[in-house]
């Protein structure tokens, strides 16, 4: 009953559109006051104990190297460097705008900052070329999802603190479908393109994709430092965030000269009220998590599934679906909170590596980004573009489409999140 009525309270408040954080402690302290003889003095201790991890230092630093980096000048050369790598197909700013995603999402860690970064510049720049406004929006946010799959990744990173999977090998394991989901991403605007009539933002130049990509070089360092440091064993991910945010500020203040000392603290601020904001859900969780395992909530769920079907491809094709759904309505971290616990206590069943299932979960939810009403990657996108977004929800319809093509691969073949994986000690 008190299990039942913790998951009751957590809904209801989700429909009355209550902040997230705010509405899993209340479902928390609700079950405590009237169910359990506990002292509320537990909540703050599990609060500080959720948030108190070596692992988690990385969340708020990997955003620090992102906001550094996008205020350091970056982005520009970045651009510059797809543009002449694929600005060249029909509907060339369209695969400009996805490379260029994939090139911020590693260093930001975050969709929501690679799509606000790329698209503030290229979202305009597509409606200047005569783009459809909705259409540049879909293809940004599309772009944008890629950001929690290519590392470093923030809720690769939760994943490995709740299951305590490698996030070396998390990363490592990302680095193979996030190319793959580009290169279909990149597929399906170049063939609406065509379909719209949308030109090339430019010829195919040898001469000056070799002069953009030596002006890339030291901003694609970032995360070549970052993946072949925890790839090679030297630092761990949380050591390589910090390493990241050092090489930013290096670039941005004394290369580029994009930073002042005055917009650090400015710069700090901002990336600390984002990170407050992850570490806030994740602390509030933490209780929830220990309800639940306390209530067996997880293993409940978990025999719910079993209760359908015992079949490994049907029970895989439910995680999906489930978590699916759980993008669309709950903000990410928060569905990695209240969903993997259950996901998990299934591996032995689901015959399947841990760090494969993390991909699969991150990537589920990355599309969960692009759907409304939670979906962070859309908001982003149409706020910068100034679409609709019931407008811009419809043009994302062929690369939601592609999007679950690609999830489907991840879940059924291993090698493509498993081999670079092997590369890396557990």
């Amino acid at each position: 009953m008190s299990g039942s009525l913790l998951l009751i309270i957590l809904l209801l408040l989700f429909l009355l559109n209550m902040p997230i954080a705010i509405a899993i402690a209340i479902s928390s302290i609700s079950l405590i006051v009237f169910f359990r003889d506990f002292s509320l003095m537990v909540v703050v201790q599990k609060m500080f104990g959720g948030a108190d991890s070596f692992h988690l230092m990385a969340v708020p630093l990997f955003m620090y190297a992102g906001l550094l980096m996008e205020k350091g000048g970056i982005s520009s050369r970045l651009i510059d460097f797809a543009n002449s790598l694929v600005g060249w197909l029909p509907g060339g700013l369209a695969a400009v705008t996805i490379v260029s995603a994939m090139f911020f999402a590693g260093i930001s860690g975050s969709a929501a900052a690679d799509t606000a970064a790329v698209g503030a510049l290229l979202i305009p720049a597509m409606k200047k070329s005569g783009y459809n406004t909705e259409f540049a929006a879909a293809v940004q946010a599309s772009g944008g999802s890629i950001g929690v799959i290519i590392p470093p990744s923030i809720p690769m990173i939760i994943f490995g603190f709740l299951t305590g999977a490698s996030i070396g090998q998390l990363f490592a394991a990302g680095i193979l479908p996030g190319i793959v989901i580009g290169l279909s991403l990149i597929t399906v605007s170049t063939l609406l393109s065509i379909t719209y009539g949308y030109k090339a933002a430019r010829e195919f130049e040898l001469r000056h994709l070799w002069i953009s990509f030596l002006k890339a070089l030291i901003p694609l360092g970032a995360p070549v430092i970052v993946l072949g440091g925890i790839l090679g064993g030297i630092f761990t991910a949380t050591e390589s965030a910090a390493i990241a945010v050092f090489y930013a500020f290096f670039v941005g203040y004394f290369v580029y000269r994009q930073i002042k000392l005055s917009e650090i603290a400015t710069i700090f601020i901002e990336g600390s009220i984002i990170a407050a904001i992850v570490m806030f859900i994740i602390s509030t969780a933490s209780v929830f998590s220990w309800l639940a395992a306390m209530e067996d909530i997880p293993a409940r769920m978990a025999g719910s599934l079993l209760m359908i079907s015992e079949n490994r491809v049907i029970l895989l094709l439910l995680i999906n679906l489930i978590l699916l759904i759980a993008g669309t309505i709950v903000e990410t971290t928060a569905a990695l909170l209240l969903l993997v616990p259950m996901i998990v206590s299934m591996v032995p069943i689901l015959d399947i590596d841990l760090i494969q299932l993390g991909v699969i979960v991150v990537t589920n939810l990355a599309i969960g980004m692009l759907t409304p009403p939670m979906g962070i990657c859309l908001i982003v996108s149409s706020v910068i573009s100034g679409g609709h977004i019931g407008t811009v929800s419809r043009k994302i319809l062929p690369f939601l489409l592609i999007l679950i093509v690609d999830l489907l691969l991840i879940t059924f073949y291993p090698p493509l999140t498993m081999m670079f994986a092997g590369l890396v000690g557990r």
